[in-house]
């Protein structure tokens, strides 16, 4: 019974479904083998915890060929990766910044922390 899109969430898992990044926003990797590299967030899965980042943790995905037309062989794609892997780059600083949620204008934004500006 899998309730996300790559994985069942483990039984003593308490997750509530709720990301710090979103799709099209900027991040750097800040753990695992490729620690360091940026890129934007392509796919986001609140329900696994896992996103997808441009550029990183690339992998040979074997493809079979189809009567429709796709050759097969091997495509390279983008790999999911858990999202507490990665953390948004301020775009006041440029560097990774964690966040705080505020209300402003009786709506709930991100805010860097270490800025203090809003993100979205």
């Amino acid at each position: 019974m899998p309730q996300g899109k790559f994985s069942a969430p483990s039984a003593g898992s308490h997750h509530n479904n709720k990301l710090h990044v979103k799709k099209g926003d900027k991040v750097v990797v800040t753990r695992g083998k490729h620690k360091g590299a940026t890129g934007t967030v392509l796919f986001a899965s609140p329900e696994d915890q896992k996103i997808v980042v441009e550029g990183v943790n690339v992998v040979k995905k074997h493809v079979k060929p189809t009567p429709g037309g796709s050759a097969g062989g091997i495509d390279e794609r983008e790999g999911a990766m858990h999202a507490s892997k990665v953390q948004l780059i301020d775009p006041e600083t440029g560097k990774a910044t964690r966040l705080r949620k505020t209300i402003v204008d009786g709506k709930k934004v991100r805010v860097g922390a270490q800025s203090g500006k809003v993100i979205d």
